[in-house]
């Protein structure tokens, strides 16, 4: 892929990509751009490097707590370890689905000011930086080897207009579904069983009639019906038919039949305050043993892993049923700047992003897998030792919608948008299909 450096210098931002907000803020008048005067554009600098470095590193993400901090905190150590004379400077920013990094990851560009590296999700994400991307394919992609080392789905999801911006640091699965163990042994039911989403209906309504637990935690954040949606599309309807709607061909009455098996779900089996509580809280409920099943991308295995919850005893995991040959495919990425205020220290930073070490240290504790195809699984616990194997040998890999890999960041605020106004309690099919449909 070219860099197109006189576009670069029109430094158009098209759009903060405000996954979960429903929100897109048309940006302009961003300093700098992904030339190579002065060295910025590639992170090619004659400052820096060889253990010398003249500038600090600022990283901004967003993981503040629970699995996520653990993980960032172990990412940062271990790079800190191997330059122990760069002065790093990571800068956590919370607020859930990645709204408020998004936001200043946006003024921050807009304002002229970028930092060193943000994190952000690779693939279709990344439109919405046209023209403030840089480019690190020779000194990052090519210096460390990393084309060869991950996976092909990873290399193709961090290039951009202007090249290769991104470099990936994990994958989640978004097709896995949770349970406390307990719960589900109290109420008789064999997750493994499960073939399809009406037998999750029937297990989700012997846990109402079995136990005091709530059958399906949920929190009706637009992006979590949105990853739950797509889901159910999968199940209901097959690899083809999700590809199909992603692509704009969808077909209606497999729109429909997704929102009214989702809707069968949410009208009967969730938590009462669903509208108010984020992920996280309501996985506490899986933890606490006041849930049974949760449907959620496989960081909060992070949280099992963090808080020392057993695998198989405490937690288990089945794939969605009627999902079972797939890997709904997310991934977590750190982007580069193009008018970069320390492109030898970002250089640096990204190539050990890509490093093996960075990827144990980080995803051990993340719930999510390396991009890397060559990294010992002896440092995994053994459900991600299982979605490493798992994820070499599925049939497909659907892009997620809710996560900025399959639509641009228009779209999956349209499609939020959507949710929100149509479908979230009360449940309106009809509007919600149409809607859909309109959109894409």
């Amino acid at each position: 892929m070219d860099f197109n450096s006189d576009r670069s210098r029109r430094t158009v931002l098209k759009g903060a990509g405000l996954a979960g907000t429903g929100a897109i803020a048309a940006l302009a008048g961003c300093t700098g751009g992904g030339d190579d005067e002065g060295g910025n554009g590639n992170g090619n600098s004659s400052g820096g490097g060889d253990g010398e470095w003249s500038n600090t590193l600022e990283v901004l993400h967003g993981w503040t707590g629970g699995d996520g901090a653990k993980a960032a905190e172990a990412l940062f150590s271990a790079f800190q370890e191997q330059y122990p004379d760069m002065d790093v400077e990571p800068k956590p920013i919370g607020g859930g689905g990645n709204q408020n990094l998004d936001q200043t990851v946006a003024n921050r560009l807009q304002g002229g000011n970028p930092p060193s590296s943000f994190a952000g999700w690779p693939g279709e994400n990344l439109t919405q930086y046209e023209g403030v991307l840089g480019d690190v394919e020779s000194n990052v992609w090519e210096e460390a080897g990393l084309k060869d080392a991950h996976a092909q789905e990873a290399v193709e999801a961090c290039q951009s207009s202007a090249g290769f911006s991104a470099v990936p640091i994990g994958s989640h699965r978004l097709n896995d579904l949770f349970y406390n163990v307990e719960v589900i042994e109290e109420a008789g039911v064999d997750p493994s069983s499960l073939q399809s989403v009406d037998d999750l209906i029937d297990a989700l309504d012997t846990v109402s009639s079995e136990t005091d637990a709530t059958p399906f935690a949920f929190s009706l954040a637009p992006w979590c019906i949105l990853q739950t949606w797509g889901t159910v599309m999968l199940s209901e309807n097959g690899y083809d038919a999700y590809m199909n709607f992603i692509e704009g061909n969808g077909d209606e009455s497999a729109v429909r039949g997704a929102f009214e098996k989702l809707e069968e779900i949410l009208s009967n089996y969730i938590n009462d305050d669903a509208a108010s509580v984020d992920f996280t809280e309501v996985n506490q409920d899986i933890m606490s043993g006041d849930a049974a099943f949760i449907h959620q991308g496989n960081w909060v295995a992070g949280a099992y892993i963090t808080e020392e919850l057993e695998y198989g005893s405490d937690w288990d995991a089945v794939r969605f049923p009627g999902t079972e040959d797939m890997y709904t495919l997310h991934m977590d990425s750190f982007i580069y700047p193009g008018d970069n205020p320390s492109p030898e220290e970002s250089a640096a930073w990204l190539r050990f992003v890509g490093s093996e070490e960075a990827q144990v240290a980080f995803n051990q504790y993340k719930g999510s897998i390396p991009t890397r195809t060559d990294v010992a699984t002896d440092q995994f616990n053994d459900y991600l030792t299982d979605t490493i194997e798992n994820f070499n040998e599925v049939s497909e890999k659907p892009p997620t919608l809710a996560h900025g890999l399959a639509v641009d960041p228009s779209t999956q605020s349209e499609l939020e948008g959507v949710l929100n106004d149509n479908f979230a309690d009360p449940y309106d099919v009809d509007s919600a299909t149409s809607g859909f449909m309109d959109v894409v």
